[in-house]
């Protein structure tokens, strides 16, 4: 497709100019700018521009949605006219990373260490969650567990209870690994460190507050320096600035060593400085500190528990749009390993459905089928405790669902904090967050549950519905999409390589008017997994259509197959995406995973190239779902046809299907 150099020099503008744009990079979809002031940015002007599908700003990067196939010829295009150099994604991340305050970059690094271990975290909060069923009295039987019933189930529950606490006992080795990964350095340091601070001939951190009381604190005395031997379970800040000290140092041995001496000099002089800093200064000090922190929490929620409640369940939503809500997890976690329970996770919870309430109040009011149906699948995200598709693609967009979101979460945030409610473990958001309450506290945090999702629903129905009088639409113009149903007279088919694998079905079928006939394309996935709305991908580009219409797939295995006959007309080089194109000139954009492109092509393996033709059910792509999930990025992968192609009418999105693909996911109308 040739590009409109003046639609280009538009863009160019719309962002500030070329003066503006320090770096400039692109990616499968879109256009990524780190930009001296976003201030300058003419959004107005962008969203008129015929080659834009849309925009947002994230992590200092400004994002211009162009689409598929068609953003590396507009890259070249401006860059062309703004005679600037090419960047990578790494310098335009690190220079955008330039432009965030130092807060922001202290928020930016906190989430890069605790996402990639979050699903640990999720698992042992699950299965936490089941030993607290299991062993919590008064739940089945008065006064009694139901292991004390049935003591068969004991030994079940003992063994259910080793599995999930082993990532809190050893939750320094994760944070060791993330943080030294995050800051420059070796992995295995920095699990090796973790495993150092809680070493099992250290008195645990758990057992400190008696020894002390009693007197028998071990230590060691180093020429009369008597350093206390304890570990640090349960601690974020010793092992976060020790992970800091050892990357630097790593890093600073591997400039100055010889090749031929690295093996036996870098490793264990960073590890043996590292550590003996770690008990000796960096421990002790930092131990003081966190302490302090919670000590300070413990106090502000023991003494103004309504206050603190209002403030924290009322605000947290807005913590989420702001990214500040990582930097609670390490708070969280602080807080459970030194005083036995948080309770900050349990506000989190219901801040999560009282935003899903919000959203699903707003299917009753809006009038747009993809209002309606956008607020019923990120609802039940929220349900779920993923709250950013009802957040960002709902409740901000209306803002009265948002703040009536947090009105109700601000209500039973005082009701949780006067009533000291405490989570054991994290990880757990949404319903399933009662899994993590104390089970002596559920019916406090049920009600609380109870409010949060009849305040926000109802207020949200309310308000709408007095807000829409007079107006003849709630959200704007409606969808004009044609919703005229094919009939099933099928003129040809082309079979699939094998049962299992993706297919392409085409039929002629009659549209608007009898005398005109379209081509159908019904695309079953070319992922095996489960088929969901796009609206529950976390990326605007995807989740709001910017793109085009599609679908996206929870992938249960990592191979990628071609849903027909085709030719490949783009294999992206860090090879997480692929374009096929059908002989009818439809294309199709296979994208594997949220921000894979980061992993430069780690993870991934691609069986074909530009130009090759390929049959349906033929393998594309292969990729590592434990590494990209290690890696921290969602693994959810949309399957997109873009907008802007002529040959197609409309398209209509499937979300049947399930591991075998019984179904189509995508129906593709043709012109003519």
């Amino acid at each position: 497709m040739a590009i409109n150099r003046q639609n280009v020099e538009e863009i160019v503008k719309a962002v500030g100019g070329k003066e503006n744009i320090e770096a400039a990079t692109h990616c499968v979809t879109r256009l990524r700018f780190a930009l001296n002031d976003e201030s300058q940015v003419d959004t107005d002007a962008l969203e008129k521009n015929d080659l834009v599908k849309g925009h947002f700003s994230s992590q200092g990067q400004f994002q211009v949605i162009i689409g598929p196939g068609l953003v590396d010829k507009v890259y070249d295009e401006m860059i062309s006219i703004t005679g600037g150099s090419r960047a990578t994604k790494d310098e335009v991340k690190t220079a955008a990373s330039k432009k965030q305050n130092p807060l922001q970059q202290a928020i930016k690094t906190l989430a890069d260490i605790f996402i990639p271990i979050l699903p640990a975290i999720v698992m042992a909060g699950l299965l936490l969650g089941v030993n607290n069923i299991l062993t919590g009295p008064g739940i089945f039987f008065d006064s009694k567990s139901l292991v004390e019933v049935y003591p068969q189930w004991k030994d079940f529950a003992s063994i259910i209870n080793t599995i999930a606490s082993t990532a809190f006992t050893f939750l320094p080795a994760l944070i060791g690994w993330s943080a030294v990964t995050r800051f420059g350095g070796s992995p295995l340091l920095g699990i090796v460190l973790g495993l150092i601070l809680v070493h099992p001939d250290l008195l645990s951190a758990y057992g400190y507050a008696d020894a002390k009381v009693e007197g028998t604190v071990p230590v060691w005395n180093l020429f009369g320096w008597h350093v206390n031997k304890i570990g640090y379970q349960g601690q974020v800040l010793p092992v976060l600035v020790s992970a800091y000290l050892l990357a630097r140092l790593e890093r600073w041995l591997n400039k100055k060593v010889p090749d031929s001496f690295k093996l036996l000099i870098v490793a264990p002089v960073a590890l043996l400085i590292t550590g003996f800093l770690a008990f000796t200064v960096i421990g002790p000090v930092t131990f003081i500190i966190a302490n302090a922190i919670t000590s300070g929490l413990v106090s502000i929620f023991g003494g103004f528990p309504a206050l603190g409640g209002l403030i924290y369940g009322g605000l947290y939503a807005l913590l989420v749009i702001t990214g500040m809500h990582h930097t609670f997890l390490a708070v969280d976690i602080q807080l459970i390993g030194s005083e036995g329970g948080t309770f900050l996770w349990p506000m989190l919870a219901l801040s999560n459905i009282a935003q899903g309430a919000a959203a699903l109040g707003m299917m009753f009011v809006a009038k747009q089928e993809k209002t309606k149906g956008l607020a019923v699948t990120s609802s039940i995200s929220a349900f779920l405790g993923v709250t950013e598709p009802a957040i960002f693609g709902v409740n901000v967009r209306f803002k009265y669902p948002f703040i009536f979101g947090m009105l109700g979460s601000a209500i039973a945030g005082v009701l949780l904090a006067m009533n000291n409610v405490l989570a054991s473990s994290i990880g757990v958001g949404g319903i399933p967050g009662f899994l993590s309450i104390f089970p002596n506290q559920w019916g406090v945090f049920f009600i609380g549950m109870a409010i949060v999702l009849i305040v926000p629903f109802t207020a949200t129905v309310l308000y709408g519905k007095i807000r829409s009088r007079g107006t003849d639409e709630a959200d704007g113009t409606d969808d004009t999409t044609a919703k005229t149903s094919p009939t099933d007279n099928a003129s040809s088919k082309i079979e699939p390589a094998a049962p299992s694998r993706a297919q392409v079905q085409t039929a002629s079928v009659p549209v608007s008017s009898p005398a005109t006939a379209v081509n159908v394309l019904e695309v079953r996935s070319p992922v095996r997994g489960r088929i969901v709305p796009l609206e529950q991908v976390p990326d605007p580009a995807f989740a709001e259509r910017q793109m085009g219409k599609g679908v996206a797939v929870e992938p249960s295995e990592g191979k990628v197959t071609a849903p027909f006959d085709a030719t490949v007309a783009h294999v992206i080089k860090s090879k997480h995406a692929v374009i096929l194109e059908h002989a009818s000139g439809v294309q199709l954009l296979i994208h594997i995973g949220i921000n894979t492109v980061s992993l430069k092509g780690s993870g991934f393996t691609a069986h074909v190239t530009a130009g090759d033709k390929v049959k349906a059910g033929q393998l594309l792509l292969e990729f590592d779902r434990d590494a990209i999930t290690a890696a921290g990025y969602p693994l959810i992968s949309p399957i997109i046809v873009p907008d802007g192609q002529e040959v197609i009418e409309r398209v209509e999105e499937l979300t049947g299907g399930d591991e075998t693909h019984p179904g189509a996911v995508l129906k593709i109308y043709l012109q003519g």
